[in-house]
C-alpha cells in the first residue's frame, strides 16, 4: 500500500516547523503515493514556510497565553474549544492514517482530536526539557522519538525511541559549492566569511552585538551573512554593505552553511543538531528566555565534547571582542572544533524515524 495519509502538525518557530518538514520528506521518499496535509496555527510562520516546501497546510485559530495579564488571555479557552472543532473537521476530511506532531500551538489540539477520534499518532521532541504540548500529549503516543538521554522523566518508557533530530534531506547530503553560494548572497568567495543565525524569529541581543562589531569584522577581514530575523529587518537592513550581507530569513540553509567558516548562533535543538551535521566552529549564544534555560544546556553539552564555544548573554559587553579574537585566530582549534561537532551528528536521525512510522502504519493496514 503507497496511498496513506499522513497529517503533520508543529510550529510557531523553524523549531518545531523544520523537523515537521524534514518526516514529510522521508515519508514522502518511502510512499511517493502518500498524501501529506500539514496543521498549523494561522498567523504563524508555518503558514509561509510550509507552503514553500511544497505542502498545503490548514490554519487553526490558536496561540498560546501571554505571560502577563491581558485581555487577550480572555480568548484562549474560546480559541482551544474552536481549535478543537477544526482539527475535528480537518480529520474528518482528510482521514489520516497517522497523525506526528512536532510542537507548538498546532499540534495540542490537532492530536488532541486524533486520539479521541481513534487515530494512532507519533510525537517527536526536539529538546532536552520536553515542551508543555509534547508533555500533554504523551499520554497516548504511539512512539516518542528524542534527541536526548534521559526524557523519561517526562514521557512513558514504552512509548521512546532514541533517534536524533531530524533534518531537511538536503543538509544531510554534500553541501553545494562555497563560491556558487557566497555569489548567491552577494559575497566575495575569497574572503573569510562569519555567519550569523538568531533563529527562525531573530534575536535582539545577537543583533546587538552583530551592529556593534560590524567594524571589528571588517579590520579583522571577514565578511558577514547576518540573518536577523523579520521583526529585526527594518532596523538593520541598511546595515547591507560590501562585504556585509543582510536578510530577514535564510530559506537556502545549505548555501548558507557551505558559505561559513564560522558561525555564531543560537543553541535550539534543531540548530545544534543541524550543526552538527555541518561540522564547522560554532560560537553559541544561547537564549536564556526559555523553558528551563534548555539552550544553555545543549550549547554546555557541545562545549563539554570539544565541539563549540558558548557565551552567556551577561557575558557579551565585557567579553566578547577578546573571546572572539582568540577563537578566529587559532585556526587549527578551529578546525578541532568542527570535526568534533561533525563527529556529534546524526545523519539518519530522519530515516530512524520513517522506519518507525512505517512499522505502525504497515502494522495496521496488515
Amino acid at each position: 500500500m503507497d496511498n496513506y495519509r499522513f497529517l503533520l502538525s508543529g510550529g510557531g518557530t523553524g523549531g518545531h516547523i523544520y523537523p515537521a518538514i524534514a518526516i514529510a520528506e522521508e515519508l514522502k521518499r518511502r510512499y511517493p503515493g502518500a498524501e501529506i496535509l500539514f496543521v498549523g496555527a494561522r498567523g504563524r510562520m508555518e503558514m509561509e514556510k510550509v507552503p514553500q516546501a511544497g505542502y498545503p497546510i490548514r490554519g487553526l485559530w490558536i496561540s498560546g497565553l501571554v505571560r502577563k495579564l491581558t485581555w487577550k488571555n480572555l480568548l484562549f479557552p474560546i480559541k482551544v474549544l474552536v481549535s478543537l472543532m477544526q482539527a475535528w473537521k480537518i480529520i474528518r476530511s482528510f482521514k489520516p492514517h497517522l497523525v506526528v506532531g512536532t510542537g507548538g500551538f498546532a499540534s495540542g489540539p490537532t492530536l488532541r482530536m486524533a486520539s479521541a477520534m481513534g487515530i494512532p499518532y507519533v510525537l517527536q521532541e526536539q529538546n532536552s526539557y520536553a515542551g508543555i504540548t509534547n508533555k500533554w500529549l504523551a499520554g497516548k503516543a504511539r512512539r516518542i522519538f528524542v534527541a536526548y538521554d534521559g526524557m523519561e522523566r517526562f514521557f512513558p518508557a514504552r512509548a521512546l525511541v532514541f533517534t536524533g533530530n531530524p533534518v531537511r534531506e538536503r543538509l544531510a547530503r554534500e553541501l553545494p559549492p562555497r563560491s556558487q553560494s557566497l555569489t548567491h548572497f552577494g559575497l566575495q568567495p575569497g574572503r573569510t566569511t562569519l555567519l550569523v543565525l538568531g533563529g527562525s524569529l531573530g534575536a535582539r541581543r545577537i543583533n546587538q552585538l552583530v551592529d556593534a562589531h560590524l567594524p571589528l569584522f571588517k579590520k579583522m577581514g571577514l565578511q558577514v551573512l547576518w540573518q536577523c530575523g523579520k521583526g529585526y529587518y527594518e532596523t538593520y537592513q541598511d546595515r547591507q554593505a560590501e562585504g556585509v550581507a543582510v536578510r530577514a530569513f535564510i530559506s537556502e540553509m545549505d548555501a548558507a552553511y557551505a558559505s561559513a567558516d564560522m558561525i555564531i548562533s543560537r543553541a535550539g535543538a534543531g540548530s545544534v543538531s543541524e550543526l552538527c551535521l555541518i561540522g564547522k566552529p560554532v560560537l553559541f549564544i544561547p537564549s536564556p528566555n526559555v523553558a528551563e534555560d534548555h539552550q544553555t544546556k545543549n550549547a554546555q553539552a557541545m562545549v563539554s565534547a570539544g565541539a563549540a564555544l558558548m557565551m552567556k548573554e551577561s557575558e557579551l559587553d565585557t567579553g566578547f571582542e577578546g573571546r572572539f579574537r582568540a577563537w578566529v585566530e587559532d585556526p587549527q582549534g578551529m578546525l578541532r572544533m568542527g570535526a568534533r561537532m561533525q563527529e556529534l551528528g546524526r545523519p539518519a536521525a530522519t530515516r530512524h524515524i520513517g522506519a518507525e512510522i512505517q512499522k505502525i502504519v504497515e502494522a495496521d493496514a496488515a
